[in-house]
């Protein structure tokens, strides 16, 4: 029972909407992608905020039941890539968020500027974008999901974290790294 009700379970909160929030979420300060281009900075920063906080909040529900159903069928927890991959992007999400409330009150933080905050919090919060899309990416090569999608469907479902990562990266880069050496 505990097999089939992960297996049921396990894809709904987890993986696919930690990825899909955590991308909607980045893109929301995107100035081509946006939905939200006319709205204000702050209104952004929130929107920002809650869609990250929905993604750490699935991530850590989806983490929970895998935990549990591994606990129920007594199999080890964490001995593969995609295992201790997926822990760490979830602690890195989980740091990356408590990083981010250091923006929201930056007088807590002495001797840093806003703009050096922004500019870690943006570059941190890319690598764990990245280890997250790593963690999705190790998961396609499971066994179980290369028996369920196969042919041009696993390379389609491999080439969405690829092409999200490539825009993010973009982004980023576009907002902050390329912007601050051009500014020195």
């Amino acid at each position: 029972p505990g097999s089939a009700l992960a297996a049921v379970l396990i894809p709904v909160p987890s993986v696919p909407q930690f990825s899909f929030l955590m991308t909607e979420a980045l893109l929301v300060f995107s100035p081509e992608t946006s939905l939200l281009r006319s709205f204000s900075r702050k209104v952004k920063v929130r929107v920002h905020w809650a869609l990250q906080l929905l993604a750490l909040l699935c991530a850590l529900l989806g983490l929970g039941i895998i935990t549990y159903n591994k606990h129920l069928n007594g199999k080890a927890h964490f001995v593969t890539w995609h295992g201790l991959t997926g822990m760490l992007a979830v602690l890195y999400t989980g740091g990356q968020c408590a990083g981010g409330a250091l923006l929201l009150y930056p007088k807590l933080v002495k001797n840093w500027t806003l703009a050096k905050l922004k500019l870690y919090h943006a570059t941190s919060g890319l690598v764990g974008y990245l280890l997250g899309c790593a963690s999705l990416m190790l998961g396609m090569c499971s066994l179980w999901f290369t028996t369920s999608v196969t042919g041009i469907s696993w390379y389609l479902a491999m080439l969405c974290p690829l092409l999200t990562s490539l825009v993010i990266m973009n982004q980023v880069s576009n907002a902050y790294l390329y912007r601050k050496r051009s500014q020195h």
